[in-house]
């Protein structure tokens, strides 16, 4: 019980001449150190906020206006046009100050607000220039005069050493698009999909909307466009997330996988001592903003930080009408369950972040631990993965005061969580496709109590040394857990490494405290309730039927030869292989982002176009020569690229018509139009993970070095969840959900119609008979 008298700064005892006090120098000093960072960090984030508020100006730069304005004044030259004087003559001085010293700060107070003038002209200016997007619209490699004179602006007013959040002021906000494109836009998209009697049914609704609710729903939409930062994300969060009341495991929580091929070490402990420790060094970065905001490739056009800033110290809490995000400034530990335990581990030594040999020797002491766990303590987590009303209740009822209250303190307030799980996955050659497949599952759901589902990271750390990550939805897209990731595998790897042995490099210090085994009294009320929500989420999972595979046969090199957007070549692929597995089109989701406008998140581009279905229809049909395929799935990747830069730019349609749903919902209007198309099922729902920091990995020297990527469950219950990442020039990795109850769907059949369905499309393309002409 060492570590226990060291919590405590002093200690003392009654005697019969007094009391008689022991102080604890060894506690003091903590309690010194810790205190000195928690001033650090207040002094960095004050700066960094004058940093910010002034972007792109700089503080310097108000010192040289006041300099050049007051130096003029000593050349007997006005700069002001008789300013300086006016705020001579209203200086409150009664006669306290010299002619000389009221001249100075005349001048002083003068340069000041021109300073002030200044920034904000600047960052007016870099603001139209963000929202100007017809760059995007440009051929690659034929770029006009205008829009290279467009880019040069836009890194003159950008400045030069932007902080992580230094944009946001500047980032122009997301416009509301006019009601009569919406609906425009939308009867377009479900054409192909709709029989003629229907269409003729649902351009009536449209119409009749348009002139009747449309109106009165679009003024309130304008309205808090104004008001609001962002006309969309507030609502989205609320009541796409934060309002189910389903689980969020397998439904909403998404998974991120670790290298495919390699694993730099098959230490448990030690994998996860460089991880962690790269965790961490990617979150000081982030509180110092040290992480440059990110930019569209090959521009200088920034994208919203602002999801970054609750990636760590936050937790989703369970309501029983609504769940809420609780985030905290810092953290000083983090909570890691094994075996069915849960142990609080400090992050801090001598106010420094532990070194990644010192985590190790933390992990190896949690998995040394034989300790049973107990009563109740084991499934505990299942509550985060159950429906959420039945976990809200039994918070209130079970975990509001005593151990209980403690214990769950730690894990929500934790920097994030960490399962140090007893199974060995990933990549196995002898197994490859059940090997994955069984990976992904893991990530996805585990064992349904060994994640915390509700923490916005947790951190999954595999008996043979592999990693991997489930991410809470609400807070954040897939980009932002990306950037982090690909920082944590190319510092795991390239920056820290390890030892012959396979431990972490350096010498740990042998006084820090062992890990802290939180505490439980779980009766069997709240076992109940604990086996109830493992029942739910057991069903769950076992319904999910995962595929993960990597096509290799050729990536985006091979398709840019084709001068085709890899994005568009890969969704029409995915239209083939939709319509070769069930023998019918489908309402097609693929995420766009809208982080060109501020606290922006995600937009739909409907893949499924009157262009694409005919681009289909032409490969099943034997009858069609490859020219006119060919012709057609141009034109299909063309609607395609253009329905992604209009979704990208603010011209979307599904986020109009779920804010103008909302809005309808709190005026009490019934709209059978928004209520139809609210209600469509997605049944082919597709993301891409992007590769955002190229320079992290060279893949020529390293080929083997190849993310995973990462998946999620499937959005409807006889449909798909498609999620893909490419890798290099030679690989896209795949991760295809659907439900094993659906008599519609298989995963693996899917995913072998895709593979053939992209073979076939490179093949009308004829790259063979092009190279030997």
């Amino acid at each position: 019980m060492a570590e226990a008298h060291q919590a405590v700064a002093f200690q003392f005892t009654v005697t019969p001449d007094g009391i008689d006090l022991q102080l604890s120098h060894e506690a003091l000093k903590q309690v010194y150190l810790s205190g000195l960072r928690s001033w650090k960090k207040r002094l960095r984030r004050y700066k960094n906020g004058i940093l910010t508020g002034v972007y792109p100006a700089s503080p310097s730069s108000w010192l040289f206006v006041v300099v050049a304005v007051i130096a003029t004044m000593y050349a007997r030259v006005d700069p002001s046009l008789g300013m300086i004087e006016k705020i001579r003559g209203h200086l409150p001085t009664n006669g306290y100050l010299s002619n000389q010293s009221e001249n100075i700060l005349s001048g002083l107070l003068f340069g000041t607000g021109l300073w002030i003038a200044l920034v904000f002209t600047m960052r007016q200016t870099l603001k139209l220039l963000l929202s100007y997007h017809g760059w995007m619209y440009v051929t690659h490699g034929k770029i006009p005069g205008h829009i290279k004179l467009w880019m040069l602006m836009v890194k003159i007013f950008s400045g030069r050493k932007p902080l992580t959040y230094s944009f946001q002021t500047s980032l122009p906000r997301l416009p509301v698009p006019a009601i009569k494109d919406t609906m425009r836009k939308y009867l377009e998209s479900v054409r192909p999909l709709l029989t003629d009697e229907n269409f003729k049914r649902m351009q009536a609704l449209a119409r009749d909307f348009e002139l009747k609710e449309g109106p009165k729903l679009q003024w309130y939409l304008k309205l808090k466009s104004w008001w609001a930062t962002n006309y969309v994300s507030d609502w989205w969060e609320e009541y796409i997330y934060l309002r189910g009341r389903g689980p969020i495991m397998v439904n909403s929580n998404y998974y991120v996988m670790d290298y495919l091929y390699i694993v730099p070490t098959q230490l448990q402990a030690a994998r996860a001592g460089n991880t962690i420790h790269a965790m961490l060094l990617y979150r000081r970065k982030l509180d110092r903003e040290e992480i440059r905001p990110i930019c569209l490739q090959d521009t200088a056009v920034p994208l919203c930080s602002a999801q970054f800033e609750w990636m760590f110290n936050t937790t989703r809490i369970p309501g029983q009408h609504s769940d809420t995000l609780q985030h905290l400034k810092d953290s000083k530990h983090i909570v890691v369950y094994h075996r069915g335990r849960y142990f609080k581990v400090w992050l801090y030594h001598n106010g420094r972040l532990l070194k990644p040999c010192e985590i190790q020797v933390q992990m190896q002491k949690i998995l040394d631990d034989g300790a049973e766990p107990q009563p109740g303590e084991e499934t505990l987590a299942a509550l985060t993965a159950g429906d959420r009303v039945p976990w809200a209740k039994a918070r209130l009822s079970f975990f509001s005061r005593g151990k209980n209250k403690v214990s769950l303190d730690a894990i929500e307030k934790a920097a994030f969580f960490v399962t140090l799980d007893d199974t060995e996955q990933g990549f196995k050659k002898e197994e490859p496709i059940t090997s994955l497949d069984n990976y992904a599952k893991s990530l996805l759901h585990g064992k349904c109590y060994d994640r915390w589902f509700d923490k916005t990271l947790s951190f999954i750390v595999f008996k043979n040394g592999k990693v991997g990550l489930n991410a809470e939805h609400s807070w954040a897209d897939a980009p932002i857990i990306g950037h982090l990731w690909e920082y944590l595998l190319a510092t795991d790897q390239f920056q820290l490494g390890y030892t012959e042995e396979g431990n972490c490099k350096g010498v740990p210090n042998p006084r820090i405290s062992a890990p802290q085994r939180l505490q439980w009294e779980i009766e069997e009320p709240c076992q109940e309730v604990i086996n109830q929500s493992l029942s739910v989420a057991q069903q769950l999972a076992n319904d999910v039927d995962f595929h993960s595979f990597p096509f290799d046969k050729f990536g985006k090199g091979l398709i840019k030869r084709c001068r085709i957007s890899p994005d568009a070549f890969v969704q029409m692929a995915l239209q083939v292989a939709h319509y070769r597995d069930k023998g019918k089109f489908c309402l097609t989701y693929e995420a766009s982002m809208t982080r060109l406008f501020r606290e922006g998140r995600t937009e739909t581009v409907r893949s499924c176009t009157s262009q694409s279905t005919k681009f289909v229809l032409a490969m099943i049909d034997p009858t069609q020569t490859s020219e006119e395929k060919l012709k057609l799935f141009k034109l299909a990747a063309e609607k395609h690229q253009s329905m992604y830069r209009l979704a990208m730019t603010g011209g979307g349609i599904d986020r109009h018509l779920f804010c103008l749903y909302v809005v309808s919902k709190y005026l009490g209007l019934d709209s059978p139009f928004l209520k139809e198309v609210l209600s469509e099922p997605w049944k082919l729902s597709t993301s891409q993970t992007p590769l955002q920091q190229v320079d992290l990995f060279d893949l020529n020297r390293y080929p083997e070095y190849v993310s995973s990527g990462g998946g999620f469950g499937p959005v409807a219950d006889d449909g798909y969840g498609v999620s893909y990442i490419m890798v290099g020039e030679n690989l896209i990795n795949m991760h295809i959900s659907s439900k094993f109850s659906s008599p519609e769907t298989d995963s693996h059949r899917f995913g072998k119609h895709f593979q053939q369905a992209m073979l076939d499309i490179l093949a009308l393309f004829n790259l063979d008979k092009r190279t030997s002409k």
